[in-house]
């Protein structure tokens, strides 16, 4: 029998802004580098493991806000959300230290200007960014959405996290060149119009968190509805079709239906 791989901490963060123009929200997303190993070329939202330059951030809570009465694991998870974005998108969910208003967009592009390819490429620690600009992550403007582990039998594995966050006013996020090759921002509607006629690849917990998201009109409702939501762990047992594979999840998870067929589990 072969050896089930070990799950890895993982987060990823849906940033959300009301669209005047469409009456719906919008989300970023990022396309994944076709050379990237895990969901290449898949249009995705801004995330990533979670690493040990996190957990020594955790022990700085200077450093962040809101965390109280969150876990070690919960932190690491939110952390881990916040720095991966920044890096990803260049979107900085901090504030200044003292106030409650989140870094202006002018602050946040001259902070990613100077850092953020230097974050990339391990020059610099997240950690000091936060500590030689003054600032305070906030963790308390990330509400879970979601919480799904890849299924057993898969080569990679990953324990993620989904939080819902309001984007700051004008920070508008581009995407990294690295990682990510293309950034946009786009109504849940239309995101997963594109990947059932071919135009995105979609991963399978990606759709059904937009199909989810867009029955919300508003960045309001959908971080209300979020806080209410009793989210419920989603580990997809996966099957062999004839037309490809079938995955079961469980229904009280919130996504409209138990049984899924899909043609690769992206």
């Amino acid at each position: 029998m072969a050896e089930i791989a070990a799950t890895r901490p993982a987060s990823t963060i849906l940033l959300l802004r009301d669209s005047a123009a469409a009456k719906e929200i919008e989300v970023f997303m990022m396309v994944r580098h076709h050379q990237i190993e895990f969901n290449s070329g898949a249009l995705v939202f801004p995330g990533g493991s979670v690493d040990a330059g996190d957990k020594e951030i955790i022990a700085r809570p200077a450093l962040y806000a809101g965390g109280e009465g969150l876990s070690e694991s919960d932190l690491g998870f939110r952390i881990a959300a916040i720095r991966e974005t920044f890096e990803e998108s260049g979107i900085l969910l901090a504030r200044e230290k003292g106030s409650s208003a989140p870094v202006d967009a002018k602050r946040a592009g001259a902070i990613a200007d100077a850092h953020r390819i230097a974050l990339n490429e391990h020059k610099i620690s997240f950690l000091s960014i936060l500590s030689d600009n003054g600032l305070q992550l906030a963790l308390n403007a990330l509400v879970p959405y979601a919480h799904w582990i890849t299924p057993e039998g898969m080569p990679k594995r990953f324990d993620t996290w989904f939080f819902l966050a309001a984007a700051p006013p004008d920070q508008l996020g581009a995407h990294d060149g690295r990682e990510s090759t293309d950034s946009i921002w786009i109504s849940p509607r239309e995101a997963v119009a594109g990947g059932e006629s071919g135009r995105f690849k979609l991963p399978f917990p990606t759709t059904r968190n937009l199909i989810r998201l867009a029955k919300q009109p508003t960045v309001t409702s959908a971080l209300d509805h979020a806080r209410g939501m009793s989210i419920v762990t989603v580990m997809p047992v996966m099957s062999k079709t004839e037309t490809g594979r079938q995955l079961r999840i469980p229904r009280e998870a919130g996504y409209d239906g138990e049984v899924f067929e899909v043609g690769a589990l992206g």
